[in-house]
């Protein structure tokens, strides 16, 4: 999972951290070394021990032409809320800001995803209207109130636990051209409350009319979710779909294969599944045309099943629940 590692790449530019890495182990490159502002995705970040966040920042305005920078990577912030103000006023300066990435954070060596702390988002995405790209890690404290973005065409929140109130804001919300929107919806202790119906504006179609690519993650509720989609309207629609990272059995699968046809989809992501070999052979054999993404949980927890007891009677796990 991408989630382990540092953005190495970001809104097809390569991600480049001002002022080298806050953790000192990678100092800034010489004197003309450094890109042109428009080459690359900027990456600002601080470190535990390193200035804050707001001095890191106003380093970065000053130093950077940023009116030309298109996509910006906020890493890690401190252990406390996300500076939202920080962000907003200096919104004039990047008039031609077009990705963001909310929460570029180690999730081993800095924060887990659990701990990665927010507040209201909203100001964020009224600051930068231009925005084609929002995504968001972490949602502890995380809140989104209903907005209009002509712009926004991808639109991705990774957490341990989303909040119903930020995926009943989404579905409110006036999105005219989003084409992507991936929601990881984490389990409740972790503030994961959402549920079948909170998600239904999404599945009826009656919402996000441009919507080609939707993603339910890292959730326990993947086999109940997976026949809510087998029969859902928006799925005609869709190039792409991604149930993965929860807990996805045969029971899911079977709904799957027993709804609509699926033959249309370029993708349907089922990564982080606890498949049996004779279910997903059946997957591979119904959707020869369709790019399967089948990374078993067995494969990405060292080779088999570390759960549940000889009689079959297993617990199945999230990928990220910390």
């Amino acid at each position: 999972m991408e989630i382990y590692e540092p953005l190495a790449e970001y809104a097809g530019l390569p991600v480049f951290t001002h002022g080298g890495d806050p953790d000192g182990e990678t100092p800034p490159p010489p004197d003309g070394e450094t890109p042109a502002a428009g080459e690359v995705a900027w990456r600002v970040a601080t470190s535990y021990d390193g200035p804050e966040f707001a001095e890191r920042f106003a380093a970065f305005v000053e130093e950077v032409d940023t009116a030309a920078v298109t996509a910006l990577v906020i890493g890690f912030w401190d252990m406390e809320p996300l500076p939202v103000r920080v962000l907003t006023d200096a919104a004039a300066a990047f008039p031609n800001l077009r990705a963001l990435f909310v929460g570029d954070i180690d999730i081993e060596e800095e924060a887990h995803l659990s701990w990665i702390q927010h507040t209201d988002i909203t100001p964020v995405l009224r600051a930068f209207p231009g925005l084609e790209r929002f995504e968001v890690r972490g949602a502890d404290g995380l809140t989104l109130s209903p907005f209009r973005s002509d712009a926004l065409k991808v639109l991705r929140f990774e957490s341990a636990g989303l909040p119903a109130d930020v995926v009943r804001a989404v579905a409110a919300s006036d999105l005219p051209n989003l084409e992507r929107l991936d929601l990881w919806l984490g389990i409740e202790y972790r503030g994961g409350d959402a549920t079948a119906d909170d998600l239904a504006p999404f599945l009826d179609g009656g919402r996000l009319p441009s919507l080609r690519h939707f993603g339910l993650l890292n959730t326990p509720n993947l086999d109940d979710l997976a026949g809510a989609v087998a029969s859902a309207p928006v799925v005609a629609r869709l190039e792409s779909l991604t149930l993965a990272w929860g807990a996805l059995t045969d029971r899911g699968a079977e709904a799957l294969l027993a709804g609509q046809p699926l033959t249309h989809l370029r993708g349907l992501g089922l990564d982080g599944h606890y498949l049996s070999p004779e279910t997903t052979g059946r997957l591979k054999a119904a959707l020869p045309g369709v790019a399967l993404a089948l990374e078993a949980a067995r494969d990405h927890m060292g080779g088999e099943f570390p759960w549940g007891d000889d009689d079959g009677d297993r617990d199945y796990y999230i990928a990220v629940s910390e």
